[in-house]
């Protein structure tokens, strides 16, 4: 895979469990089959959504090589590989790409609160020992660590470090990125609510939460915007905002999650200590998901 294939909609893939939080292996090949035939344009196994925090290592790395194996090269994989250990990273990152991820995905070292000297360090060290494209992941608000601008364009000048999914919460930045950055770096939009003015400023498509309930119309978007059509992109993003809100009514991946039991897409497991979606809150996500047609 070329690295400008890094673009459009790339669903942060949610990891379907049984109700005893078995990883639900048959449901994982169907929602990955419905995202290729839906028109999304890479897939992201083992990020945030993906619960790689309550995965043991054994469950993450085989989630990442069943969801290489079952896309077989058709979109690409960008394995979540990101750990507050160093040597874990590089760890994941190199099985990640020994078994065909065609980039991976590195949020920064959570709990840790590294400098941006440690931040430098810690990537620097995963790009010497894992050749691969490497993609950074910013996202202070579950992280305690904020990447900067300028440590950003640091980590761009080594030569597999190839992007950033940004989560800041400030979509302003993705313009302080661009300034400082070569025009082939690839910028991601990590908050689904900001992504068109994050797409506004330079970046290239989103890390989709959303995606994984309505890839077709998170596709469609990106590809509003990239293929020069802004008036569609723009009353696609009208469409979507309810539904970007009501992923985060409560901690992601759980109303992405229960949107996707609601269609009938996966079980209703999720592992401890994140819990199914609040019953009082269950209406919310009912009623934006048949205001698009989605149920």
């Amino acid at each position: 895979m070329e690295d400008a294939n890094l673009k459009g909609s790339i669903v942060a893939l949610v990891t379907p469990m049984t109700p005893d939080g078995d990883v639900d292996w048959p449901a994982l090949d169907g929602l990955i089959q419905w995202h290729l035939e839906s028109g999304t344009n890479g897939i992201v196994p083992m990020g945030t959504t993906g619960e790689s925090a309550t995965l043991t290592t054994d469950e993450h790395l085989q989630v990442i090589r069943t969801t290489i194996e079952i896309v077989a090269g058709q979109v690409p994989v960008i394995a979540g590989t990101g750990s507050n250990a160093t040597a874990e990273a590089i760890h994941q990152t190199q099985e990640a790409q020994r078994h065909g991820a065609d980039a991976c995905l590195l949020v920064t070292p959570y709990y840790n609160k590294p400098t941006q000297e440690g931040l430098f360090q810690h990537y620097k060290a995963i790009a010497e020992a894992c050749p691969g494209p490497i993609v950074l992941y910013n996202v202070p608000p579950r992280t305690a660590s904020d990447m900067s601008a300028e440590t950003v364009a640091r980590l761009a000048a080594i030569d597999n470090i190839v992007g950033i999914k940004e989560a800041c919460g400030d979509a302003g930045r993705v313009g302080a990125i661009r300034e400082l950055v070569d025009d082939g770096f690839i910028v991601l939009s990590g908050e689904d609510a900001q992504t068109l003015d994050m797409l506004k400023l330079g970046a290239v498509g989103a890390i989709s939460v959303t995606a994984n309930v309505l890839p077709g119309e998170m596709s469609r978007f990106c590809q509003s915007w990239l293929e020069g059509r802004p008036q569609d992109a723009q009353a696609l993003d009208t469409v979507l905002q309810p539904v970007h809100a009501t992923m985060f009514i409560e901690p992601n991946p759980t109303p992405a999650k229960w949107a996707l039991y609601e269609m009938k897409r996966i079980q209703r497991g999720i592992r401890l200590p994140l819990l199914e979606l609040s019953a009082s809150r269950r209406d919310e996500v009912i009623q934006a998901l048949r205001a698009v047609g989605a149920l």
